[in-house]
This record gives C-alpha cells, structure tokens and sequence, in this order.
C-alpha cells in the first residue's frame, strides 16, 4: 500500500478504486446530501490530508516545539474545553503536508507522534482522570493509547488488540512513546473484544472503543476490485459486530462509567445507528451530552449540524481535510 507519505515524496499516486466510489457516491449522496460532494473532494485527494503533530510529554522537545512554530504550525486546541489536561499538546497546520516522521530507536523515546487530528475528540471525550482503570479496547495501532497517557495517569491502562499483526505493531508503539516505569501500570492483550465484558465486569472506569469499522479513507484506495467487494460484502456485516463489541464494552464497566464508541466512516449504519440499538435495548445506559466540546472544536474541524447531543460527527472540509470521525458518549447508570 502507498502511504500519503510516499505520494507527498513525489511517487506515483495510488488509484481511486471505483467500485467502492460508486457504492460511497450512492450510500453518502442519501444520508449525507449536498456535503457529500465537498466530502468527496478530499477524500479521494490524498495530497490535501492533513496530519497533526501530537508532542510526547514523556519526551519533551522545546527545540521541536519551536521547529514547528516556526513552520507555521499552531496550537491545535486554543479553545477552552470543558476537559483538556495541559499536558496534551498537539500541533495542526493549515495547509497540507505531512511533517517527517520518526524511525523507531532502541531505548529512545520518540518525540512527537503523526495522526489525524480529529481521533483525539474521542480521547478528550472521554476525560480520563488520574488514577483510573481504563480499557482501549481495539488499540491498534496505539496512537489513542498515547493521547490517553499524556492527558493522566491512569491507575491502570489495558490496550486490547485482537489482530496480532496489529498487536506487534502496538506494542512497539507503546514502547517508542513510553517510558519503562509507566509501562507496569500498561496490560497489553490479544482478547477477542466480545469476551472482554464477561472476563473482566465492572472493572474499568472509562472505556473506548475504536470500533473496527469500513475506514473510508483507506477503502476508497482498496489495493483492487477482488478486496474492495468482499469489504462492500463485509460491511454488511460490520454493525453487528460494532453492538457486540459495544455490549461487551458496557458489561466492563463499573456502574456509573462512561464509554467513547468511535469510528472513522461516515456510514450512519456503523455509528448512529448502532448507538440508538444500543440505547433502546440497554435499560442500564443512559446518553451524555458532548455538544459544549463539538461547538469548542467547530473552529478546527467540520461537524455534521443536526445530530444528537451525545454524538458528533466530522466530515473532512478543504482546509480542515480531518476525520472522517464519529464519535459517541454513553454512561452505564
């Protein structure tokens, strides 16, 4: 797979694979209208998305800081959010581009770490205090784990990846970002994510989910037609197992904890829809109200108007080319 990186660096750009453009073109012009067409736009052009800058305080660099200001890169929340530790801090440009990335080094912290911008809502959504027990629970590959710890200690941190691929590639990211003393508070695992809530119930305070999903973004350059068909087939299939993990995320949490569902497709069957199930079958959850943190960050990234107060949506804009993002607050009573 071509990475934006390898595209930026002047290689040939990685083709636009159309069967899954037609089936996006005819699912988002329905539930998305008119926004679907600047959607689109910057999708399918990977030489306008934007990566942030997400600083390691375990690692700190005022030489890096400066580098990027004078770069041109800006705070990304300046805002005043009703939860922001100031120990997170994360950089965004206004214009594309991709900062250079860090090569991993035995025994040496990275400094900073690349992602999308908007995957750190549903990290600030979940307002982790210090010292609580927190689940992510499809980790992969760790850039939310890292967002976790800069903005508390938790009192224990379980990162739960089911793929091992993707669980090697964790574990190595863990370690680049993390100091060893920290890492004894870290449980790493290869659980399936449906038997989490009956392994471990009511054991966490806080936990996200970062479902597995049909990832818009990386699907619309499906590597050919063979794998973009059997994903069009699978996504069928994807809610159902987006519920199942949602009620094994709920049977782990203690009474009067909170869990961040999140995703990165636009697809309402994958994000609102699988919310509302949820509410309407679960007697034991109630919604929470994140609308103060969707109008804070309205600025810097562009939501979707006219959803529940307990979901935000991000639709990737020109200039403001993060997410696709949903995000969703849910509290167990």
């Amino acid at each position: 797979l071509l990475t934006p990186e390898g595209i930026l660096q002047g290689k040939p750009q990685k083709q636009i694979c159309q069967v899954v453009l037609d089936h996006f073109e005819k699912q988002y012009t329905k539930e998305l209208g008119e926004a679907w067409s600047t959607v689109r736009e910057v999708l399918t052009s990977p030489l306008c998305w934007q990566y942030a800058v997400l600083l390691n305080k375990f690692s700190y660099s005022s030489e890096l800081e400066n580098n990027l200001h004078l770069k041109g890169y800006l705070s990304l929340f300046q805002e005043t959010l009703p939860y922001l530790p100031g120990s997170l801090k994360c950089y965004i440009s206004r214009t594309p581009g991709r900062f250079p990335a860090q090569k991993h080094q035995i025994g040496k912290l990275k400094e900073y770490y690349l992602l999308n911008a908007a995957s750190l809502l549903s990290v600030l959504a979940l307002e982790i205090k210090d010292g609580e027990r927190v689940l992510d629970m499809c980790a992969a590959p760790g850039g939310k784990s890292i967002a976790m710890l800069q903005c508390a200690w938790p009192g224990h941190l379980h990162c739960n990846e089911y793929d091992s691929l993707r669980s090697k590639w964790l574990k190595q990211t863990l370690e680049s970002f993390i100091p060893e003393p920290l890492m004894n508070l870290i449980t790493l695992s290869e659980l399936d994510g449906r038997q989490i809530g009956d392994l471990h119930p009511e054991l966490y305070d806080k936990v996200l989910l970062d479902a597995p999903c049909s990832n818009d973004r990386s699907w619309l350059f499906s590597s050919d037609i063979q794998q973009a068909t059997l994903r069009l087939i699978q996504r069928k299939e994807l809610s159902s197992l987006q519920v199942q993990l949602l009620r094994s995320a709920i049977k782990a949490l203690c009474p009067g904890g909170s869990v961040i569902y999140s995703t990165c497709t636009l697809s309402k069957a994958e994000n609102s829809d699988v919310i509302s199930h949820i509410l309407s079958s679960c007697s034991n959850i109630l919604p929470v109200d994140i609308s103060e943190l969707a109008s804070v960050v309205s600025d810097e990234f562009s939501l979707v108007a006219g959803v529940q107060p307990h979901e935000l949506l991000v639709l990737p804009a020109k200039g403001k080319a993060w997410g696709p993002m949903y995000v969703a607050k849910l509290k167990k009573t």
